[in-house]
């Protein structure tokens, strides 16, 4: 799907607040400070309060975790990865098999997960982001989303990546395979195959070798 393709559906959706309502009908006694209810409601905010007026309930209680979100959140249950609590993943993202997303991790839409990739505590991954199969990003490492402006090329990560905790990967940046990019670099410029870069903006620092193939190994039994 293209940026522009992204942002007509963003731009054309019905922005919704889901709620969770609890409904007291009756009043219910308590010896404590516990609230008690008799129902529970789901539905769109508007809804829920036209239903509330309509029945003259007086005694409820809204939960919410949006306000007019154009975008629902990707329905995991099918999915056969691991999905750790507290990861935020929107609709339409695409997560492979046995891939890891610890706590924290924020994915936007049409991102691309591959097999066996970890994405590790607190990253973000952007829109349309491509990741490949075996790789680790870093916790709190970014990898920039391409909805602005519409002509941005998204990021493509190629397989078995490490990238570093705190590492930004920019726009339209593609990193080849094997590649590593060292905690806290800022990517600006395409990385070749099995190089080593650091720094801010990131540089080249060497051939991928033995010693560090051996630092940044990808450990399956995790995934």
């Amino acid at each position: 799907m293209r940026n522009q393709d992204i942002i007509d559906k963003i731009a054309k959706s019905r922005k919704q607040t889901p709620v969770i309502a609890y409904i007291s009908k009756r009043k219910l006694a308590t010896q404590y400070d516990v609230q008690k209810y008799d129902e529970v409601w789901f539905g769109e905010l508007e809804e829920i309060k036209k239903e509330l007026d309509f029945y003259k309930i007086q005694e409820y209680h809204i939960c919410a975790d949006r306000r007019k979100s154009a975008m629902n959140l990707l329905d995991i249950k099918s999915l056969q990865a691991r999905i750790e609590p507290g990861a935020i993943i929107r609709d339409e993202v695409t997560i492979q098999k046995h891939a890891v997303i610890m706590m924290g991790a924020i994915i936007n839409t049409q991102a691309f997960i591959g097999e066996n990739t970890m994405i590790d505590m607190g990253a973000v991954i952007g829109a349309r982001a491509k990741i490949g199969k075996r790789c680790h990003i870093g916790a709190n490492a970014v990898i920039a989303g391409v909805l602005e402006p519409p002509s941005a090329k998204a990021v493509v990560i190629e397989d078995n990546v490490v990238i570093g905790a705190n590492a930004v990967v920019l726009e339209g940046i593609h990193v080849g395979e094997g590649a590593i990019i060292a905690a806290g670099a800022v990517v600006c410029e395409d990385v070749d195959a099995y190089t080593v870069v650091a720094g801010v903006p990131a540089k080249f620092k060497k051939k991928k070798d033995q010693q560090t193939r051996k630092k940044t190994e990808i450990v399956d039994v995790l995934r």
